[in-house]
């Protein structure tokens, strides 16, 4: 019998809060913050030298929170310049979140912002049957290749578009995090949709290398906190299974010796850390910064 499980994407609006939540449990953005704040401006050194406009391509750039830390970043690196900052997001609703992030910051002058309402293969798509080919002093991608269907490919075409002294920032979950211990033992059994692909920063070493492409890797730690999810019936806990499994009501439609195992696993130290009476589930992130 065909299991009732679906994927949580076919259930934008759940997927959505679960994600919320999970930016509210997790230390997900607090991490990248403070790579952006440490680490990021040795990365941006060389990108604008000498350039009075730097081209920043933001790939998959949700509702903005972070692109713009980044491009406050690179406004204190070159004062003087005037940013091109273009926009690739397929969500009508994350463009309009970030719009209005945009109308109420202070400090953008010198910012031109452009949006396409487009997936990363649509981009360059579009780019190809133009016949354009447009370079970018700067291009970031964040928590975004899950949802292509050709992580070598796409990796390669963006990098491709990088001028001589540009970057190519990755992030996504860390080799070592809980993730992919659960996606190694559990990812066949989950309803994995058509957009979504297990990809995680110890995957990324072996594309680049056999690529012959230049490159830096980081480990950002982070953690989550999941202690509601051992709690039956519990709404939150329910949504955060949702989204560690990427599955629609999970507690509810998983099998229950999949159920079981998935719980059993979830308070291993394979994923997670139990302190004070919580469970806090490993969110590593891998940043790989790349050369042209």
């Amino acid at each position: 019998m065909a299991s009732p499980m679906r994927s949580l994407l076919a259930d934008p609006d759940r997927y959505l809060q679960s994600f919320r939540l999970f930016l509210e449990r997790s230390t997900e953005h607090q991490c990248m913050q403070e790579f952006v704040e440490r680490q990021l401006p040795d990365v941006l050194a060389s990108i604008g030298n000498g350039k009075s406009t730097i081209n920043v391509l933001s790939v998959g750039g949700g509702a903005g929170e972070m692109d713009l830390q980044i491009l406050s970043k690179i406004r204190a690196s070159y004062p003087g310049a005037t940013i091109n900052n273009e926009v690739i997001e397929p969500s009508a609703d994350q463009i309009s979140k970030y719009k209005e992030r945009v109308a109420q910051a202070s400090n953008l002058e010198n910012i031109k912002f452009t949006w396409h309402k487009e997936t990363a293969s649509e981009y360059e798509s579009r780019m190809n049957a133009e016949k354009k080919t447009k370079k970018w002093d700067f291009i970031h991608m964040i928590q975004m290749l899950y949802y292509v269907r050709d992580v070598p490919a796409t990796v390669q075409y963006f990098h491709s578009l990088l001028e001589s002294q540009a970057k190519l920032l990755i992030i996504l979950v860390s080799g070592k995090s809980g993730w992919e211990t659960l996606w190694k033992k559990y990812g066949s059994s989950f309803p994995l949709d058509d957009l979504c692909s297990y990809v995680s920063s110890a995957d990324l070493p072996r594309m680049l290398d056999s690529a012959g492409l230049k490159y830096q890797l980081y480990e950002l730690p982070s953690r989550m906190d999941i202690t509601s999810c051992f709690a039956e019936g519990d709404k939150d806990g329910e949504l955060l299974l949702d989204f560690l499994t990427e599955t629609l009501d999970f507690a509810k439609t998983a099998p229950p010796e999949l159920k079981r195992q998935v719980m059993e696993d979830l308070r291993k130290p394979g994923c997670s850390e139990n302190r004070d009476g919580k469970v806090f589930f490993n969110n590593n992130l891998g940043v790989i910064v790349i050369e042209p």
